[in-house]
């Protein structure tokens, strides 16, 4: 968190970035129990941050709510967000499954882009838990976990990219060339699992 995070979430930050570390411990634990083998390890990295406080504010203000970071976790699912980025298509339901068992959270929702994509190609997997807290009038706080391949997340930073950038040109081009790319990747990666599975299956 940068000084004006902190200033933000006051008394709440030591305790958000406590349960942020524990959340990213439970679920490095969660791999490691699959594989903790450089070559058949399911993630290829695992990421995690506290949303910023311009980013709540403007999620708050959209829906007339009272611009803080307490109305922020009572109202917002992804205040914590975890990102884990596999190499498989497959590996994103392994982990999802593992994490479904967990005893350490209740799943609220999951969302399936990846058999149900967005209109404009975004392909991921989000779960929402909901985690205990220990803070007056906030027993428990939701959080979100992103599941993707590398190559939707490739496709995802540039995506946010567009969204966020200013004076694109040819941004209609742009939006065309991304979807297209989305399809392409998604076919990839699906082969990818396949030829994977052949490979498995004759060891």
């Amino acid at each position: 968190m940068n000084s004006k995070d902190l200033e933000f979430y006051g008394d709440l930050a030591p305790l958000l970035i406590e349960k942020e570390n524990s959340l990213l411990s439970e679920i490095k634990g969660i791999l490691d129990s699959i594989s903790t083998d450089s070559e058949t390890a399911l993630a290829e990295h695992l990421k995690s941050r506290i949303k910023s406080c311009d980013s709540i504010k403007e999620k708050l203000g959209k829906n007339d709510l009272d611009e803080n970071a307490v109305t922020g976790l009572k109202e917002l699912s992804d205040v914590i967000g975890l990102r884990i980025v596999t190499h498989f298509v497959g590996d994103i339901y392994t982990v999802l499954e593992k994490i479904q068992l967990s005893k350490k959270w209740r799943v609220v929702t999951v969302k399936d882009y990846i058999t149900n994509c967005k209109p404009n190609g975004y392909r991921s997997l989000h779960v929402i838990l909901s985690v205990d807290f220990d803070y007056p009038g906030l027993d428990h706080i939701n959080v979100e976990i992103q599941l993707r391949t590398i190559a939707m997340d490739c496709w995802a930073s540039l995506e946010h990219q567009l969204k966020y950038k200013k004076n694109i040109k040819n941004t209609e081009l742009i939006v065309s060339e991304l979807k297209r790319c989305a399809d392409e990747m998604a076919s990839t990666d699906l082969s990818l699992q396949t030829i994977r599975e052949m490979i498995q299956n004759h060891e």
